[in-house]
């Protein structure tokens, strides 16, 4: 089984800040940090870093090299990621005192996806291989209805949420991955449980992943629901937290059949990633995932 990230490709800059810059303030910022970012990168190497055979497809400019060789490094096949002229896209990030941050998108190359290109990529995979979607690149909703066509499992994490999401033929999603600002913009419900009925009650075949910040998650389908606390650690910098509770979810899912070994494995690894600077730089290894879990504890 093999799991293509179509998704996006980004250099973040990085820069820490006492609080959030508002309107009209000019504030100096204390380290300007610059990593390799993007959600769809930062999905797929912690799928890779969790275990799975993944493929990431995608666009960089010029300035992109560093994200392939990345990618690459942390044991992504790099073969389907084509080359623009279009400028790399990128993140401004303010991470404040706190560990929380804000995020400022220019998508460049990742919004330079066409048909032809998905075409090729799609080759490469058959009935049953796993399909994993965000929302910063284009042409999401073509992408989503030729894997449908192929028979792949479609998981979709609709960040950043908008009104593109709306218009995606989101009826053929098999699992969704989003948190409970995106849960409840795509649902108009505010209650995690209320948020969760009203997504199975639309698209009753989908499995459910609903994040909860320091509340932790829960899991829903059909026949059951899974709560799964988090692990008390320092919050340094929230960045990949999401991307890397992604990445071994789904990771943990193909390797174990199990929901709610899915969701611990997410829970500790997506711990470790806040206890760290940066994006991908944070997202952990299976076996520091794995030699952790004694040291954690469960909130």
């Amino acid at each position: 089984m093999k799991v293509l990230n179509y998704g996006s490709l980004n250099l973040d800059l990085v820069y820490h800040m006492e609080h959030f810059i508002r309107p009209g303030e000019t504030f100096g910022a204390t380290r300007l940090d610059k990593f390799p970012g993007g959600k769809g990168l930062n999905q797929s190497i912690a799928l890779a870093r969790a275990g799975a055979r993944v493929y990431h497809a995608g666009n960089v400019g010029p300035d992109g090299e560093v994200l392939v060789e990345t990618l690459r490094n942390a044991g992504v096949d790099t073969n389907l990621i084509r080359r623009v002229e279009e400028v790399t896209g990128h993140a401004v990030i303010q991470v404040d005192s706190r560990g929380d941050n804000s995020i400022i998108l220019y998508a460049g190359a990742n919004a330079q996806v066409t048909s032809d290109q998905i075409d090729r990529v799609l080759e490469e995979f058959a009935r049953g291989d796993y399909l994993i979607l965000q929302n910063e690149i284009n042409l999401v909703g073509e992408i989503m209805d030729k894997a449908f066509d192929k028979g792949m499992i479609i998981v979709l994490n609709p960040s950043p949420m908008n009104e593109e999401i709306r218009k995606l033929p989101l009826e053929k999603v098999s699992i969704f991955l989003l948190n409970e600002i995106e849960g409840e913009e795509l649902t108009g419900k505010r209650e995690p449980d209320n948020i969760l009925d009203e997504l199975l009650a639309r698209y009753p075949r989908a499995r459910v992943v609903l994040t909860l910040g320091g509340k932790g998650s829960v899991y829903g389908d059909g026949e059951e629901r899974i709560q799964q606390n988090i692990y008390k650690v320092e919050a340094v910098d929230t960045t990949a937290a999401g991307d890397t509770f992604t990445g071994y979810f789904i990771s943990t899912l193909i390797r174990t059949g199990s929901c709610r070994e899915a969701l611990d494995m997410a829970a500790r690894a997506s711990a470790l990633a806040v206890s760290r600077q940066g994006a991908a730089p944070s997202i952990p290894a299976l076996e520091e995932v794995r030699a952790a879990a004694g040291g954690i504890q469960e909130m």
